[in-house]
């Protein structure tokens, strides 16, 4: 049961906008907004914590990916402190997503991303 808030959507919404930050600027600035100081991502193929080593995996990200945007797919699922969500990396070229996963995110109380546990559904064959 679904206790989600306008709080771990708006949590989700920044983290989207961080991974879909091409700019370095804006990256850096988009990070900053939607983690904490010493927040932490981890997924199969990547272990950080803080901005800069969060920008550092985005950016990959989008080297790996060029003209490929993050979005979410299906609903927020939250409560308390913890939200859920599907993601999908799609090409803006033909609409192709070769990456997909889900992640569960832990919020403060201000409702900045403390930490991100990743899990990766699809990706091509070698990553």
């Amino acid at each position: 049961m679904s206790q989600n808030s306008g709080r771990h959507t708006d949590a989700v919404t920044r983290y989207f906008a961080a991974w879909n930050a091409t700019d370095g600027d804006a990256l850096a600035k988009a990070v900053a907004a939607a983690w904490t100081e010493d927040g932490s991502y981890t997924d199969p193929l990547a272990d950080v914590r803080g901005h800069d080593g969060i920008a550092a995996v985005i950016g990959a990200a989008h080297e790996r990916f060029p003209g490929f945007a993050f979005r979410l797919v299906g609903e927020v699922d939250g409560h308390h402190d913890t939200a859920r969500f599907s993601w999908e990396l799609v090409s803006g070229s033909d609409g192709s997503a070769p990456v997909a996963g889900f992640d569960v995110i832990n919020l403060d109380a201000d409702g900045r991303i403390k930490a991100v546990h990743g899990f990766l559904d699809r990706v091509p064959d070698g990553i």
